[in-house]
C-alpha cells in the first residue's frame, strides 16, 4: 500500500477515536458507520460496525477513566489496520476518506499559531525547550543543585 494511503489511515483513525470521546461522536458516528460499512451492502453491517464503534467507545471511555493509556493505543491501531484494508480493497474510499475527515477536523484558527523552525549544529549540543506553562523543568547534569527558578518561573 502506498505511504499516502497508510498516512490517510493512521489519521483516519486518529480523528476516529479522538471523536469517539468527544462531544461530537453522537453526531457523526452514523456517517463512520455507514463509511466503514461502504464495501457492505444493507443494514445488518452498518448496525454491526455501530456496535463495533460503541464498543471501542466504552473501552476507550473506561481507559482514560483509568489512565490506562496503552489500552487507547490498541484501539487506534485496531481501527487504523481496519482504515487500511477498507482502503486497500476500495480505492474510491481514499477520496472520500479525505472528505470526511476534512469536514471532522476541527477548525483551524490560522493566526492564532505561528511556524517555527529550528535547525540544531555544530559539535555541542544545548537543550531548547519551546512551549508555555512550564515549571520545575529538571535536567541531568554535572554541577550543583539545580539554579532556583528565575522571574516567571514556578
Amino acid at each position: 500500500m502506498e505511504a499516502e494511503l497508510v498516512g490517510l489511515a493512521s489519521s483516519g483513525a486518529t480523528t476516529l477515536v479522538g471523536l469517539m470521546v468527544s462531544d461530537a461522536w453522537t453526531a457523526v458516528r452514523g456517517r463512520m458507520a455507514r463509511f466503514l460499512s461502504r464495501s457492505a451492502e444493507g443494514d445488518d453491517e452498518n448496525e454491526t460496525v455501530l456496535g463495533e464503534l460503541e464498543s471501542s467507545r466504552a473501552e476507550l471511555t473506561t481507559a482514560r477513566a483509568d489512565g490506562d493509556n496503552g489500552l487507547a493505543r490498541d484501539v487506534e491501531a485496531q481501527w487504523r489496520i481496519r482504515l487500511r484494508r477498507l482502503l486497500a480493497a476500495d480505492p474510491g474510499a481514499a477520496a472520500e476518506l479525505r472528505a470526511l475527515l476534512d469536514e471532522l477536523a476541527p477548525p483551524r484558527d490560522e493566526g492564532r499559531y505561528e511556524v517555527v523552525h529550528n535547525e540544531v549544529s555544530g559539535g555541542r549540543q544545548n537543550v531548547v525547550v519551546q512551549g508555555r506553562d512550564f515549571s520545575r523543568l529538571t535536567f541531568g547534569g554535572r554541577g550543583g543543585p539545580p539554579a532556583e527558578p528565575g522571574p516567571g518561573g514556578r
